[in-house]
């Protein structure tokens, strides 16, 4: 049985993540911890958790716990990760994996020096609507694969207006980076999911808005392994009421197109006309990631498909688009 305790109980842990353990067989949540004590025990006691910790180092020491979710920002992941696997306990992290490769680097090594296992939260991996992507590249129907386009573009969030309170996600010290690091994050990984891995990476950065001191504007260009080329753009100063949220692949017999973050229909293109595909999310969109963890370390089923290992691909990706790693 594995009994979790999660370091941070925010926003991200109400519906996306938190019920996953708690519904999934072999699995449930015995405490939480939040820096506000009050804000833990109000968490718990809505869920029908039994303890609640302010401080991340008592609850890895709990014995009653032995995994930890730890769903804080970035900048805190490789603390309360490198803590918890050297107190012999298997962790998943939300991502980005850390605030940088550097950091993701330094998980792996306590992680193989330990023997203790690493998972990170790109659940995208094993949602069906992905899966379905994933299908429809491996059966063929798009030919030999020449182009892989992302473009993505937000307007402002209304907090990023408030200089004096900025969000946590455009901050560099606790983010890693802007809100690029945080949502292309999940972009990356999934192309490394369905091509491979990146093995070169450049880009462009910018701000535009100067709402903030972090990047607005990213452009990138990527090389897979495979020889497949990719670039992308990003933006989060688009104009109020525009939203760009697109991943355009191109082959030799069709073209496929679909959203990262609005699960948008899935649009195939090919000389037989335009197909288009939906597929159903869980309830708490972790839940399928959750579930192989927990079958996974109870002794069950395979490796699950988002480790500390193809986790850091991502983040180098990223700092090598950002200037951060050379």
């Amino acid at each position: 049985m594995i009994h979790w305790g999660f370091i941070g109980c925010g926003a991200v842990t109400e519906k996306k993540s938190g019920p996953a353990f708690s519904k999934v067989e072999g699995s449930d949540v015995v405490a939480v911890m939040r820096r506000d004590g009050q804000k833990a025990e109000d968490y718990a006691r809505r869920h029908g958790i039994g303890k609640w910790y302010d401080n991340a180092h008592d609850l890895i020491n709990d014995p009653s716990v032995n995994a930890v979710y730890i769903a804080t920002p970035p900048g805190s992941h490789v603390e309360y990760a490198v803590a918890a696997m050297r107190a012999g306990k298997p962790v998943y992290v939300e991502k980005p994996m850390a605030a940088s490769y550097e950091e993701c680097l330094q998980i792996n090594r306590v992680s193989r020096e330990t023997g203790v296992p690493c998972f990170v939260a790109y659940y995208r991996r094993t949602l069906p609507y992905f899966l379905r992507v994933k299908q429809l590249i491996d059966d063929g129907l798009l030919g030999s694969i020449s182009t892989v386009q992302i473009r993505f573009a937000i307007p402002p969030y209304k907090e990023d207006y408030n200089r004096d309170s900025l969000p946590w996600r455009v901050k560099k010290e606790i983010a890693g980076a802007g809100y690029f690091y945080d949502l292309a994050s999940h972009q990356l990984d999934l192309l490394d999911y369905l091509f491979g891995e990146i093995t070169d990476a450049y880009g462009f950065t910018n701000n535009v808005g100067g709402l903030y001191e972090v990047e607005d504007s990213v452009s990138a260009s990527f090389h897979f392994k495979s020889g497949l080329s990719g670039s992308g753009s990003w933006s989060f100063t688009a104009p109020k009421n525009s939203r760009i949220d697109l991943i355009d692949i191109t082959g030799t017999k069709g073209r496929l197109t679909f959203a990262t973050f609005d699960f948008a229909p899935i649009l195939l293109y090919t000389a037989a006309g335009i197909q288009e595909f939906r597929e159903e999310n869980p309830e708490n969109i972790q839940y399928y990631l959750v579930e192989s963890i927990v079958n996974y370390l109870n002794g069950h089923g395979v490796e699950p498909v988002s480790t500390g290992i193809s986790a850091t691909r991502a983040n180098w990706v990223m700092d090598k688009i950002l200037g951060k790693t050379t």
